[in-house]
């Protein structure tokens, strides 16, 4: 973590208590896209960036902009954001991996969390809808895992919510269905992540919903939706879309569309 002059200096690269929110590269960047969301609505502070060589380089222009002024500063592909009001601290990726590159990066980041004394992670991420199994079929598209440590903290809660856990399927389906094992097809760096930080002790949830690649604006909205119920970020009485602030970089979704000029 290399924190920004901007962000205060060092007490930037405290997060002691914090919870560090961030999103998995998995499909229809759900994940990515919910955590836009929450940076833009609650107009988070940049505090610094995650220096890597385990993404794509890239860089951009503010996604976040809210007026000509701000919209030319430069973005990249992993950058750090603050809230110290709600002791939360969001890490967003912007950019794929690049190959073998997953085992690296989970060390990198757990090494960091444990050194920024940060409480709990929270992954949002996804996992491909066509590949279900029967049991994942049924009620709510949305899951969740605890690793043991955060389980003693919160398991109580994620009851009283209703919320499902995140189902294990059979290692070997028709041959031995007695094995169950962690399957997140189109997940990412989820399971990996997730089995390392219940390896070192790390309280981490991972929150996920199963979806297809398409127009996944509206699975966004229901995975921050889902994150709300438990963390209150935003308070409401209903949970809706209109409760979130849709960053400006979000027109360009889809492309600009064909110039006029052509016609």
């Amino acid at each position: 973590f290399v924190p920004s002059s901007r962000g205060g200096g060092s007490a930037s690269s405290d997060f002691k208590g914090f919870t560090l929110l961030m999103p998995a590269v998995s499909v229809g960047n759900v994940g990515q896209l919910a955590t836009d969301l929450v940076i833009s609505t609650l107009n988070m502070t940049k505090v610094g960036y995650f220096y890597t060589d385990c993404l794509v380089p890239m860089v951009g222009n503010n996604p976040y902009a809210t007026a000509e002024e701000n919209s030319m500063e430069l973005s990249i592909n992993a950058e750090v954001y603050s809230l110290p009001s709600k002791k939360l601290v969001v890490l967003q990726i912007r950019s794929p991996f690049i190959k073998n590159k997953y085992r690296p990066f989970c060390q990198t980041l757990l090494s960091w969390v444990k050194s920024s004394k940060c409480a709990r992670v929270v992954l949002l991420s996804s996992s491909h809808a066509y590949q279900r199994d029967d049991e994942q079929l049924l009620g709510t598209p949305l899951r969740y895992l605890l690793t043991p440590d955060l389980e003693k903290a919160v398991g109580g809660l994620m009851q009283e919510l209703n919320w499902k856990e995140m189902e294990k399927v059979a290692a070997y389906p028709g041959i031995n269905d007695t094995e169950k094992v962690l399957h997140i097809p189109g997940g990412g760096i989820t399971k990996l992540l997730f089995t390392e930080s219940c390896s070192k002790g790390i309280q981490m949830a991972v929150l996920l919903k199963f979806c297809s690649e398409g127009d996944n604006i509206p699975d966004a909205f229901a995975l921050v939706n889902y994150l709300n119920e438990w963390l209150q970020l935003v308070k409401s009485e209903v949970n809706t879309s209109s409760q979130w602030k849709i960053p400006s970089s979000w027109r360009l979704l889809f492309g600009n569309g064909l110039p006029p000029a052509l016609f």
